[in-house]
C-alpha cells in the first residue's frame, strides 16, 4: 500500500494587512442631529472629500441636502442651511473628485444639478445652481464622475438611459448629453469606472452585469447569471475583474467575483447571510481590500483580492450594534496618516440621526511616515480635459504621495509640462486641485500667495494679519485670463485651519501636563 505524503500548508497568509481593525468616533467626533433622509432607494445617501461632507436629508416640499465643514463634528444646528434647489426627493450626491467645492445631485424631478459650495461652507440656503442638466424623461436615481478626465458626469434614470455630460458646455441650462447609452431594459442600479476610465460597469434590475465602452456606448460584456441576481457591481482596480453583490436565487445574500474580459462564468461565488439589505462593495486599489457593508446591519466584512486563486481571502468583520442606512468613504488624500489609518467610512445611523465616522487602522508601534501601506495614490489632479477624452484619449490618474509636506500634481501634466512653470498649465492645476487638509506647511502657503503678490508688505498693516491680504478685485490683478479669487479664498482657509490645529494642540500638551501633575501629586500624597 502506498503512502501518500501530506503537504503541509500554513493557516494563515503572510498579509500586513490582517490586523486591521476598526475604531468608532467618540460622540464628539461625530455629527449629531443630522435629519437623515427616509427614502427607500439602495444609495449611499452620504458624500465625503477632505473639506466637506455632504447629507441627503429629510424635508418637506421638494429635496435638499446637507453639506457640513468635516471639522464641524458635534452637534448639528437644526437650522443648518440646505442646498435646497430640487423640487423632488434629492436620491444621489457626488463630490467632483477634482474640485473640493463642486459637487452634483440627481433628483425625482429628472434633473441632474451641480453646485459650487462656498469656501466657508453653506451659510445660506442655496438655491442656484452652477449648472443644470435637462434630458431625462423621468426621476434620476444615480451619477457618477469620470475618474481622470475633468468635468465628466454620468447620470442614468428610470427612463433606463445612461447619459453623460461635459460640463465644460458654456451653457448654464445643458439641454443636451454629448452620448445617451440605450443598451439597458430595466433601471440601472450601480455604475463603476474601471481605473482610467475607459470601461463602464453596469448592474441593472434586468438582473445582468454589462460592461461598456463609456465614450461610444459600445457594449463589450454581458453576463446574465441565473444564480446572481446582481445589485451593485465594482471595478477592482487594475485586477482586471469585477465584483458584483445581490441575492442567490434562495434570497441569500451573496457576491461574485468576475473576469472583466468574460462574463459567461463568474470566478467565485460565496453566500454570506440570511439577511435582505443590500450589500454595500468599496474597494480600495492602494491596499487590495475589498468592505463589505450591508445596509441595515451595522457589520463590515472585509477581504483582501489577490489575482490569482482564491482570489478572495477573508481578514475579519467589523461589529456594531447601530445599523447604517447609507455609507459616505473619504478619499485617501483625507486619511490621518499619522495613526495608520488606510480607510475611514462615514455611517448614517438613522435611528440616532447621527453620523459615525469609522477608521479602518493599521496597528503599529512606529510613529513614523509607514511607505509600504501608502503608495502614490490618484491625487485632486485630473489627467485631461473633457474635450481630450471626447476626442478618445484614456489617460490613468495623476498619483501623489500622501507623505506630510508632499506637493499636489497639477491638472493636465503634459500640458503643464509643456508651457512651463507658470503657464497656463499651472493656472488650471491650481484652480482644479485643492490640497488635502494639513498637508502643505504654513509656510508653503505664504509662499504661494507670495508668488501672486499678495505679500508685498510683510508688516502689519491696518491692523490686519500680512498673510491675510485682500482677493483681487479688478482686471489687472486677472493673470493668465483667470481670476485667482477662488484660489486665494481656499488657501486662506487653509491658513486659519492650520492655525486652529496648531491651538487645539496647545490646549492639549496644557490639558496633558495638568494631567501629569494631577497623576504625580496624587503618589506624593500617598
Amino acid at each position: 500500500m502506498t503512502v501518500s505524503k501530506m503537504t503541509w500548508r500554513p493557516q494563515y497568509r503572510s498579509s500586513k494587512f490582517r490586523h486591521v481593525f476598526g475604531k468608532a468616533a467618540t460622540k464628539e467626533n461625530c455629527y449629531d442631529g443630522v435629519p437623515i433622509t427616509r427614502s427607500v432607494h439602495d444609495n449611499h445617501f452620504c458624500a465625503v472629500n477632505p473639506r466637506f461632507i455632504a447629507v441627503i436629508t429629510e424635508c418637506a416640499g421638494g429635496g435638499a441636502f446637507l453639506v457640513l465643514s468635516v471639522h464641524h463634528t458635534g452637534k448639528v444646528d437644526p437650522l443648518h442651511p440646505k442646498v435646497s434647489g430640487h423640487r423632488g426627493n434629492v436620491l444621489d450626491i457626488k463630490w467632483n473628485p477634482f474640485n473640493d467645492f463642486c459637487i452634483a445631485s440627481c433628483s425625482e424631478d429628472s434633473t441632474v444639478k451641480v453646485w459650487d459650495i462656498p469656501p466657508h461652507g453653506v451659510l445660506k440656503n442655496l438655491t442656484v445652481p452652477w449648472k443644470e442638466l435637462q434630458g431625462h424623461s423621468r426621476r434620476v436615481g444615480l451619477i457618477e464622475w469620470h475618474p481622470t478626465a475633468n468635468n465628466v458626469l454620468f447620470s442614468t434614470g428610470y427612463d433606463y438611459q445612461v447619459m453623460i455630460w461635459n460640463l465644460d458646455s458654456p451653457e448654464a441650462v445643458i439641454k443636451n448629453p454629448v452620448r445617451t447609452i440605450s443598451h439597458h431594459t430595466d433601471v440601472v442600479l450601480s455604475m463603476s469606472f474601471n481605473t482610467d476610465g475607459s470601461r463602464l460597469a453596469t448592474s441593472c434590475k434586468d438582473k445582468k452585469i454589462r460592461v461598456l465602452e463609456p465614450r461610444t456606448g459600445n457594449l463589450l460584456q454581458e453576463a446574465n447569471c441565473k444564480n446572481h441576481k446582481a445589485s451593485k457591481v465594482l471595478f477592482l482596480g487594475n485586477l482586471k475583474m469585477l465584483l458584483s453583490t445581490g441575492s442567490s436565487r434562495w434570497n441569500h445574500r451573496q457576491m461574485a467575483l468576475w473576469d472583466q474580459e468574460d462574463l459567461d462564468v463568474p470566478l467565485l461565488q460565496e453566500d454570506l447571510d440570511g439577511s435582505s439589505g443590500v450589500l454595500f462593495p468599496f474597494y480600495d486599489p492602494d491596499t487590495h481590500m475589498l468592505y463589505i457593508a450591508g445596509k441595515g446591519d451595522g457589520n463590515i466584512r472585509y477581504y483582501e483580492i489577490s489575482s490569482e486563486k482564491p482570489y478572495m481571502h477573508f481578514l475579519t468583520e467589523y461589529r456594531s450594534h447601530t445599523p447604517q442606512k447609507g455609507m459616505g468613504i473619504m478619499p485617501k488624500r483625507g486619511l490621518d496618516v499619522s495613526s495608520c489609518e488606510v480607510f475611514r467610512f462615514y455611517k448614517l445611523v438613522t435611528i440616532k440621526a447621527l453620523i459615525e465616522p469609522l477608521s479602518m487602522i493599521v496597528p503599529r508601534r512606529s510613529e513614523s511616515y509607514q511607505d509600504d501601506i501608502y503608495p502614490m495614490t490618484a491625487s485632486s489632479a485630473a489627467a485631461m480635459s473633457a474635450e481630450e477624452w471626447l476626442s478618445g484619449i484614456d489617460k490613468g490618474p495623476v498619483l501623489q504621495s500622501l507623505k506630510p509636506g508632499s506637493r499636489v500634481p497639477d491638472s493636465y501634466p503634459e500640458l503643464s509640462s509643456g508651457l512651463g512653470s507658470k503657464g497656463l498649465g499651472n493656472s488650471l492645476g491650481t484652480r482644479r486641485s485643492q490640497s488635502r487638509p494639513g498637508q502643505l506647511q504654513l509656510a508653503y502657503i505664504q509662499d504661494q500667495l507670495g508668488n501672486k503678490e499678495c505679500r508685498s508688505k510683510t508688516s502689519v498693516s491696518n491692523g490686519q494679519d500680512p498673510t491675510l491680504c485682500s482677493p483681487p478685485k479688478t482686471e489687472n490683478e486677472v493673470w493668465g485670463g483667470f481670476d485667482l479669487r477662488l484660489k486665494f479664498h481656499k488657501q486662506q482657509e487653509e491658513i486659519r485651519r492650520l492655525r486652529e490645529m496648531l491651538n487645539q494642540r496647545d490646549v492639549r500638551i496644557k490639558q496633558l501636563e495638568l494631567e501629569i501633575n494631577n497623576v504625580r501629586n496624587s503618589q506624593d500624597s500617598h
